[in-house]
């Protein structure tokens, strides 16, 4: 099989000849692993898919420091605030949606798909509409305003959803076979908002990303969402990405409950990965496999990203193991 048709194999929640390598976010440790270009490295460490390029526009504050374009504060790169408070505030962090065409350089696109024409290529961000908002405001500032002014809470999802549909369209545009929505909704107890409330604010804005774009898209969350996964089937989405250990995701239970309506992706655990133990990462990679496995329908990757503090051994050792385990 080539990596695309092992890849919508297990969209179909049938077994293609081996399990799916499907690590999304990798670039953090790309010189640890002797890799020197962000792109190829997904071929080079056995990825089915390969993450489409994309860029932060030029004069953009994200990751640096100040008030980006979205009203986000950042601090030596990191992320420590919103402004967003008012109907003012939200038309000046709300850029026009042609601004998408800055994200990506459709040549540099279309040179890295005829280079690997055989590879599922994927696009994933965090721009779901629940985090795009609740960074905006500051998260004390959101989860407040839910209560006190819903229809305020609900006209800046309205904005950040048109943004997700305009950016995750351009990426179609240019070829995408498979989008990822990051939109994180939860910590190691639970959700950030309840289920109930969760169903009134946030699913209809999730089912209508679902249903405007033309390619599956699989949803992104850190956090224990196993309460969530009954809408997230409702939304549409075709798969779940994360299913984080450290939080209490059994991915045995999660394929028995949800694994017919839901591809599931992920499951290894980071932790195992910052550690110099490659013995425990080969147990986490078989565990996995043999939990997820089954019947098809699961892709194997980390429970999340490849991210700065790991112990690049112990990540080249996960790579290189997915590749000996897994068959059917």
């Amino acid at each position: 099989m080539t990596p695309r048709e092992r890849v919508f194999t297990a969209l179909q929640h049938e077994e293609p000849d081996r399990v799916p390598r499907f690590e999304i976010w990798i670039d953090a440790l790309l010189y640890e692993l002797g890799q020197d270009n962000p792109q190829s490295a997904y071929v080079n460490l056995g990825q089915d898919c390969i993450l489409m390029p994309s860029q932060t526009p030029a004069g953009s504050k994200a990751w640096g420091d100040g008030v980006d374009e979205w009203g986000r504060v950042w601090r030596n790169g990191v992320y420590v605030d919103g402004v967003v408070d008012t109907e003012a505030d939200l038309r000046q962090y709300s850029p026009s949606l042609e601004y998408v065409d800055q994200f990506f350089d459709s040549n540099k696109v279309e040179e890295l798909r005829n280079l690997y024409p055989d590879h599922c290529f994927i696009y994933g961000s965090h721009i779901g509409p629940f985090t795009a908002a609740y960074m905006a405001m500051g998260f004390e500032r959101f989860f407040v305003r839910i209560v006190d002014d819903p229809a305020f809470v609900r006209r800046l999802l309205d904005a950040r959803t048109e943004w997700c549909i305009a950016l995750y369209r351009k990426a179609i545009d240019l070829g995408v076979d498979v989008l990822v929505l990051g939109d994180d909704a939860a910590h190691k107890g639970g959700p950030m908002i309840s289920p109930r409330m969760w169903r009134e604010l946030v699913l209809p804005y999730h089912r209508r990303i679902v249903d405007e774009l033309i390619v599956p898209v699989i949803w992104h969350s850190d956090g224990n969402i196993e309460s969530l996964l009954p809408m997230a089937i409702e939304a549409g989405f075709i798969g779940i990405h994360g299913l984080e250990p450290a939080a209490g995701i059994d991915l045995g239970e999660v394929k028995l409950k949800f694994g017919q309506d839901l591809v599931l992706i992920g499951n290894i655990d980071v932790g195992v990965l910052c550690d110099p133990d490659l013995g425990a990462v080969r147990r986490e990679v078989k565990r996995c496999t043999e939990q997820g496995a089954p019947g098809g329908g699961y892709m194997i990757a980390t429970c999340n990203s490849i991210f700065k503090g790991m112990n690049p051994s112990s990540v080249a050792e996960m790579f290189r193991y997915e590749g000996e385990v897994g068959f059917y």
